[in-house]
């Protein structure tokens, strides 16, 4: 819904100066000048200068001159400036707003509103920019000339255009299964500290694998604005796990690719999406067609999906869209689906994702509220049941979503509808939807997405934000990759769901013979009172446990070590949400000091934002600034001594003192409330090399109900990966 036309080139127009390329996450100082038109603007008039939702770019200050993110406002004629920052004062997805109102006095034609990002002039080292790359970020500056509220938008916005900043990291990216001969890529990447893909500028990177590989190269070069780096028609002639390890010229380690299985059979191989996520058009960041161009050749991704806001899909953006994923979708290379997000407010079901196996599907909005074109109004479903009432026995499959409304299963349990739960996205971790899924009697599969509004599908880092979490990727195991293939995995609940790692996951149900009975995301019925699950997880860091759950009931934790191994290694992570709103995210700013022992050293845990790291404040002191939205965050330190002396934590919630030597195998828990905030401390060997478990459990089975058995998987370094349940009845 766009603000006021009204004589639009007579309202002013604003500059940037200088307009120069910004490095993402950089700090710098900027001019924004409005020039007033013919009207000028009259006493107690003002402008708005907005930004969209997505950008993360630091909040204005306006009161300390010499420090960091300040900004002022003058008046070229000395007319008087007021000036605040809301993060929630426009029209959405514009809601970013700098307000600047004429307290005393008026602007003519000519006159000029001089905004100052970063002021200089008295010591202010600039304000911190936008974390992640876009062509155009825009301030779209609003004027109201005549003091009554109603803004004019005017003709043309200043832009400045993000770019990435230095190579920190690189990343190879290895499909997770292949049979013997069957070709395979090998993708490479660099990125900066903030997660965006940098070009390349003749860099040379050495390439060693653990096993013989047709075809590939001992070294590549990135070339000059060259993103990434594809090696194709890979191939290896015999069963392995193959790691593929970089390094610069130098011999300097640089990376290590994820695991890749080479089986001699498989009927099923991974295929690995993030069918969840925004562009411009919506709320999100560049367009549409830059959107599915990152997921596919940055992002590396097999599969994706596009995810906008329904009440923000224009019908002229919804036949757009479906241009492009016709255009993008190449079975066998990449699969692109159309669909959207169905955006009801939570008392009417909440959010859920509409994914079509094909284009020329009706959209059915929750509602028109930032559409004005109404002739199709009537084709809205204001509630989920409605909505699920009118997608049954169409090609379509629905997501539960959390994310600003979160899905109210309660609504939707007796409508017979192809579904799964979102248990991870940038937006947290919830697992409680999962469990929510059960109390109503749902076979449900779990997927992971991003859920991105920063442009990088597939590889969405949170930046300076308050989204809580890294995003995360769903695993498909499918026969081919093609759109037919895709669903029939999501139809049978053949998937399994990481909060963005790349991992081979494998849960199944064998009788005592040997035969498989049931595999991820089966229904089956048996008389017996036990069955014997068998697990494998080849991870691409270290396992720190494994649990295995039957519905909300932890049967076991498996860890890769014994108490007997452990060491001078401990760990302390929080996680939780305040609740299950908008507004769950938990503060966990703290510290921890030792006495009587000190740190060797210490290494953050999902510490997402560069600007908040851990800080080692001495060698008996850490010091953090963190938040969780569901999932964990925390640290691990070596100690000099094994067990002496005592650990004392300071958080928000809580506060304790405790005797190291308490820290052992099992996990010392401290609740917090909320939903599911605790604090967690154990330890573990001096190094945990092991990336591969396989376990057998006999899991005793409940009596005259269903039995979902599903697995979750921690890696040493955060991420975490989620079966689909197996739902055993026993009758």
């Amino acid at each position: 819904m766009p603000h006021s036309t009204y004589q639009r080139q007579k309202n002013g127009s604003a500059v940037i100066t200088p307009s120069t390329r910004v490095i993402a996450g950089s700090a710098a100082s900027f001019n924004l000048i409005y020039t007033a038109g013919y009207f000028g603007i009259d006493d107690t008039g003002s402008i708005k200068i907005v930004q969209r939702y997505a950008s993360d770019m630091a909040k204005p200050q306006f009161d300390d001159p010499a420090a960091t993110n300040y900004v002022s406002v003058e008046a070229s004629n000395g007319a008087v400036l007021d000036a605040r920052f809301d993060v929630k004062q426009n029209i959405r997805p514009w809601g970013k707003t700098l307000y600047i109102k004429i307290v005393k006095g008026y602007l003519r034609e000519g006159d000029k509103i001089i905004v100052r990002y970063g002021d200089p002039r008295n010591g202010c080292p600039g304000i911190r920019m936008q974390t992640f790359c876009e062509k155009t970020f825009e301030f779209k500056v609003l004027v109201d000339a005549f003091a009554t509220c109603d803004y004019v938008e005017l003709p043309e916005s200043p832009v400045l255009e993000i770019i990435p900043g230095d190579a920190v990291k690189w990343f190879a990216v290895l499909p997770t299964l292949r049979r013997i001969g069957e070709p395979f890529r090998l993708s490479l990447k660099a990125e900066d500290a903030w997660g965006n893909p940098v070009p390349g500028s003749d860099q040379v990177i050495r390439l060693k694998a653990n096993h013989p590989v047709k075809n590939l190269p001992d070294a590549i070069q990135l070339k000059p604005g060259q993103f990434a780096v594809e090696i194709e028609n890979l191939i290896i002639e015999d069963e392995c796990e193959l790691a593929v390890e970089m390094a610069d010229v130098s011999g300097k380690y640089l990376g290590q690719s994820n695991p890749l299985r080479i089986a001699k059979s498989a009927s099923l191989l991974p295929f690995w999406a993030d069918l969840h996520g925004q562009s411009e058009e919506t709320i999100g960041t560049n367009s549409v067609r830059d959107y599915f161009e990152f997921g596919r050749n940055r992002a590396f991704l097999d599969a994706l999906c596009h995810q906008g806001n329904d009440f923000q899909i224009t019908n002229a953006f919804w036949t757009e869209l479906q241009s492009v994923t016709r255009e993008f979708n190449e079975p066998g290379r990449f699969i692109a689906f159309p669909g959207y997000e169905w955006s009801g407010n939570t008392a009417l079901g909440g959010d859920h994702n509409v994914i079509f196996l094909n284009e020329g599907e009706q959209i059915h909005r929750s509602s028109h509220a930032l559409i004005s074109d109404l002739t199709d109004g009537y084709t809205d479903r204001h509630t989920s049941k409605e909505l699920f009432e009118t997608l049954r026995g169409r090609q379509v499959f629905v997501y539960a979503h959390v994310g600003g409304r979160y899905a109210d299963l309660n609504l939707t349990k007796d409508i017979d509808l192809q579904y799964a739960v979102e248990i991870h996205s940038a937006w947290g971790t919830f697992e409680w939807l999962l469990h929510d899924a059960f109390s109503v009697g749902k076979c449900v599969g779990v997927v992971a997405n991003s859920d991105g509004h920063k442009g990088r599908p597939g590889v969405s880092y949170p930046g300076a934000s308050l989204f809580g979490s890294y995003g995360g990727l769903t695993c498909f195991l499918a026969t081919e990759l093609t759109r037919e293939a895709i669903f029939e995995s999501l139809l049978r609940r053949h998937h399994f769901a990481t909060t963005g790692c790349r991992m081979l996951l494998d849960t199944k149900i064998v009788q005592p013979d040997g035969t498989q009975t049931a595999m991820m995301g089966d229904i089956f019925d048996t008389n017996d009172e036990n069955v014997l699950l068998c697990i494998e997880a080849l991870c691409s860091a270290p396992i720190e446990r494994i649990d295995i759950f039957n519905g909300t009931n932890l049967v076991e934790t498996c860890r890769t070590y014994g108490a007997g191994d452990l060491g001078r290694r401990i760990r302390v992570t929080w996680e939780g949400a305040e609740y299950r709103g908008r507004g769950r995210e938990t503060c966990w700013d703290g510290s921890v000091e030792l006495n009587g022992n000190i740190f060797e050293s210490a290494t953050s845990i999902n510490f997402w934002n560069p600007e908040n790291p851990l800080e080692q404040e001495s060698v008996s002191r850490l010091s953090w600034k963190s938040l969780t939205t569901g999932g964990f965050s925390g640290f691990e330190a070596i100690l000099k001594e094994s067990g002496g002396g005592t650990l004392t934590l300071h958080t928000p919630l809580m506060s304790k003192v405790i005797e190291l030597a308490a820290i052992g195998f099992e996990d010392l828990i401290f609740e917090a409330g909320g939903l599911g905030r605790r604090i967690r401390m154990f330890r573990l060997p001096n190094a945990n090399h092991v990336r591969k478990i396989n376990l057998n459990r006999k899991i005793r089975l409940n009596r005259h109900q269903r039995n979902p058995l599903y697995i979750r998987v921690i890696q040493e370094d955060g991420h975490t990966g989620w079966s689909s349940p197996i739902y055993v009845n026993r009758s």
